[in-house]
């Protein structure tokens, strides 16, 4: 290998509070460029959890509602940031790693209102760059699906180029499945045979369950899959719930809390009995099926879906899946030597690394986007 086709080693850190709002994930991740294939290895991952105030308040957002005041969204916009930048500097100190030997900072923020459907259509994800940036003493690099909006795309999935750097074969058909508060797929056909990268969202993952368990136990998210695993699912009630017209739509196709959440389960409950623990383990065949049903409508020769995101500590729903998906080998991305639980936490390091190196962040053929875009804003410390 001559030195021109060795980048490095560099120090990057990725940060990212997902559509459950559960914590923030952290990063630390040192990457090296062979012209063969990408070199990514986690340093170390964390997860840092909201105060039981803020994490409130962005669910809130989140999921639909009104803030009280403009101030009060600039006043959590600016608390986010405040909080990621804590995040950086905490994974740091437990690494042992000095601010001035990470290149960068690649955030994501929170998403408080996702609308690509919308007139004019927008995402937006709060944690102000300029705070992490002057609070971390890091380069930061920020609000990265707003430029894929703009050029007409759904600014989500993000992960997909990363997923396939990393975890295609030439051997066989793969999908990487995200069990986040929203569930995505990566559809990766077999290296060389050229067919585009896909991906979309599924639908609702843990957002519901977390939701719903919340309410019924007062636990953050159903453990295992204990809660549902002690229901049984409602067929007429899941029958109800795969009506919603959302999911007959063809990808490119992205959706969040603010569509998915216990406003839209109660309209479809209705005054139909059924018991907390029997509309948990209906939301978690719900989860199942729609999985299984994306994968088989738009990849149907996948024989390998590995899954990452917290979902993937859901045994309950790890083999509901395998249930509904019999032909595939369900398993965690661990099996490939990725840590699930920080695997878009580290995709938002690489996205910063992209950025800063001018390269396209997007693939226009998950997002819908006009055509490839360097992402995010630079904020520099």
């Amino acid at each position: 290998m001559s030195p021109a086709d060795e980048a490095p080693p560099a120090l990057f850190l990725g940060l990212i509070s997902g559509t459950s709002a559960d914590g923030i994930d952290a990063a630390l991740v040192r990457f090296g460029q062979p012209a063969s294939a990408l070199r990514c290895e986690l340093l170390l991952g964390r997860t840092y959890r909201w105060d039981d105030a803020t994490r409130a308040a962005l669910i809130a957002l989140g999921q639909g509602g009104d803030a009280p005041s403009l101030d009060e969204v600039g006043r959590l916009d600016a608390l986010t940031g405040i909080h990621f930048a804590d995040a950086a500097l905490h994974l740091l100190g437990e690494a042992d790693v000095s601010a001035r030997d990470v290149r960068a900072i690649g955030s994501h923020g929170q998403t408080i209102r996702h609308r690509p459907h919308a007139n004019p259509p927008f995402t937006w994800q709060i944690g102000d760059g300029n705070v992490i940036a002057e609070r971390s003493g890091i380069d930061t690099v920020a609000d990265f699906r707003r430029r894929d909006v703009a050029a007409g795309g759904h600014g989500a999935p993000l992960m997909p180029a990363f997923h396939a750097a990393l975890l295609g074969s030439a051997g066989e058909e793969r999908a990487v499945l995200n069990l986040g508060g929203i569930g995505n797929f990566t559809l990766l056909p077999r290296s060389g045979d050229g067919i585009a990268v896909r991906g979309f969202d599924t639908g609702p993952a843990n957002a519901l369950m977390d939701a719903w368990c919340e309410r019924h136990t007062g636990a953050a998210f159903d453990a295992g899959g204990a809660f549902a695993a002690g229901g049984q699912a409602n067929e007429a009630l899941l029958a109800r719930l795969l009506e919603e017209p959302w999911f007959a739509l063809p990808p490119p196709k992205s959706t969040g809390r603010e569509q998915f959440h216990l406003a839209w389960l109660e309209a479809r409950l209705g005054d139909h009995p059924a018991s907390p623990a029997d509309v948990q383990a209906t939301l978690l065949e719900l989860t199942a099926a729609t999985v299984a049903g994306a994968l088989r409508a738009n990849q149907p020769g996948t024989r390998r879906v590995l899954v990452c995101g917290g979902g993937v500590h859901n045994a309950r729903l790890m083999a509901r899946l395998a249930a509904w998906m019999p032909e595939v080998s369900v398993e965690s991305t661990a099996a490939h030597g990725l840590d699930p639980d920080f695997v878009e936490a580290m995709g938002f390091a690489w996205l910063a690394r992209e950025t800063l190196a001018g390269r396209p962040g997007n693939l226009p053929a998950v997002t819908g986007a006009r055509g490839p875009r360097v992402l995010g804003t630079v904020f520099p410390a």
